[in-house]
């Protein structure tokens, strides 16, 4: 697919990566893992990565503390992003996101549907800014992950960046 304008080459977006899950760990989640293999396989960084249950105050409170780091660019949460009772991440970022990106949702669930057909619109994946980061949610599955790394995030992230640290004149 033709880009409008061509990305800088070379920059090196450093990423938060964050799985929101009640039964996950560092050694069973796979989600997690491959969603830091693609960023590392495209040249970019992993500034940190962690687990934590899916209720809504420990989900703010992860956003707004890496929002406070200086040295990241980007938090990818992956996990709770479903209508099951205990499915709480959306809820709790879509609340404190200050610009979305509501494309990132329709085109992840396009997408989606194309691959696991009706189910897609159970799907709440979404993007937005917060504290000049990005921030993507996505639902917990491998599959999914992938979907959304390569497809979306991993050809859109240096430029995201680069618009969200533009300088206002």
């Amino acid at each position: 697919m033709p880009q409008p304008h061509p990305d800088s080459s070379g920059i090196t977006v450093i990423c938060a990566v964050v799985t929101v899950s009640d039964t996950r760990t560092f050694e069973t989640d796979k989600s997690g893992q491959l969603i830091q293999q693609l960023l590392l396989g495209a040249n970019h960084a992993v500034g940190a990565y962690t687990i934590i249950k899916d209720e809504p105050t420990q989900i703010q409170e992860q956003i707004e503390n890496l929002g406070k780091s200086s040295n990241l660019d980007a938090v990818i949460f992956n996990g709770g992003t479903g209508i099951a009772p205990r499915d709480t991440t959306y809820d709790a970022i879509e609340k404190l996101l200050e610009k979305t990106l509501p494309g990132f949702g329709e085109l992840f669930r396009f997408l989606s549907y194309q691959e696991i057909g009706s189910r897609a619109i159970a799907s709440r994946a979404v993007a937005g800014v917060y504290q000049n980061k990005l921030i993507f949610s996505l639902p917990g599955s491998s599959n999914a992950v992938r979907l959304a790394m390569e497809k979306l995030i991993l050809p859109e992230l240096t430029h995201l960046v680069s618009q969200v640290s533009k300088e206002v004149k």
